[in-house]
């Protein structure tokens, strides 16, 4: 029987404090749970402090398949926190620094992790201190030839910058970005695209990225309820979205993300990536907040209909 795949989630692990209360989240945990759903073993790699939110983050986390046994804790640094308010519908973040998640260490139990990791995935807001990009750096690093380096955009302003960006698309052999990103990409890594139409920019860009950095193999676009655009090196693929109710949209990135990472591992095509992709970010799109409770029914619908969709690698 074959084991499951080995990926971590790297970086913050944190709180959105909202209106209605406190909900768990962070890009790389929302990553991971997704991942552990899908039959991976997929490992939390973060920092909290030695507070309540970080005891009621574990606590939060054990029914879920996201293994959180090699979780830092900080000795003098808070759990992370992420205020959100609302102004005109539209959400305003304070993300509080600094938080345990900035601290984190490449320890050597982390370390050997990744030397036997399938896939990693860490993203441009963890990196805002140089502690955790060191020890993002070097986990990245430390992973073998075959490992799938997943780069998650995550611009929050004003936590990244060129050098941030250029060295984390140096270190990728993926990179998954929203289409309101790609444009601030290319102009902070000065790469200008001429191309009228917005899905010319967005293929044009992917394209240059992957002429720029010979290490990424794929770039991946989301685009909310409109869908997502794959790019690989000579071919490329779109992918409409589905019509859904959304709930809220926190999380949805993550789970195509992490979803695209799941089949990728299993040498499907890209158009089997965005039928994944899109799935489960719809899924998730649908329901509230980033971990919602997954059916097993659910489950075995979207696998389902995914496998429908599956096409061999070119």
């Amino acid at each position: 029987m074959k084991h499951p795949q080995l990926i971590l989630g790297i970086g913050e692990l944190l709180w959105d404090i909202l209106p209605e209360g406190p909900r768990l989240g962070g890009a790389p945990a929302n990553f991971t749970v997704m991942a552990g759903r899908l039959g991976n073993h997929a490992l939390i790699l973060s920092r909290i402090g030695r507070d309540d939110l970080g005891r009621e983050a574990v606590r939060q986390l054990e029914p879920l398949p996201a293994d959180t046994g090699n979780l830092q804790t900080d000795p003098s640094h808070e759990t992370g926190r992420v205020t959100v308010s609302f102004v005109n519908g539209q959400p305003e973040y304070i993300i509080h620094q600094p938080a345990a998640w900035d601290a984190m260490e490449p320890s050597e139990q982390w370390l050997k992790l990744a030397e036997r990791a399938d896939a990693v995935c860490f993203g441009s807001l963890a990196q805002r201190s140089l502690e955790s990009r060191d020890t993002i750096h070097a986990l990245a690093g430390r992973t073998s030839s075959r490992c799938q380096r997943i780069f998650d955009v995550n611009l929050r302003a004003p936590f990244y910058s060129a050098e941030v960006i250029r060295e984390s698309l140096g270190l990728a052999t993926v990179v998954k970005m929203n289409d309101a990103e790609v444009p601030l990409v290319l102009s902070l890594l000065g790469l200008p695209v001429e191309e009228d139409s917005p899905a010319g920019v967005l293929r044009a860009g992917a394209s240059r990225l992957l002429s720029e950095f010979p290490s990424l193999q794929l770039v991946a676009v989301t685009r909310g309820g409109h869908g997502s655009l794959l790019v690989a090196r000579g071919q490329w693929h779109e992918h409409p979205g589905y019509p859904i109710k959304v709930a809220d949209t926190i999380g949805a990135g993550d789970a195509f993300t992490a979803a695209m990472t799941h089949y990728l591992l299993r040498g499907a095509g890209l158009a089997t990536l965005n039928e994944a992709g899109n799935r489960w970010g719809g899924w998730v799109a649908s329901q509230s907040g980033a971990m919602p409770p997954l059916p097993e029914t659910v489950r075995t619908e979207i696998a389902n209909a995914i496998e429908q969709s599956q096409q061999p690698l070119s």
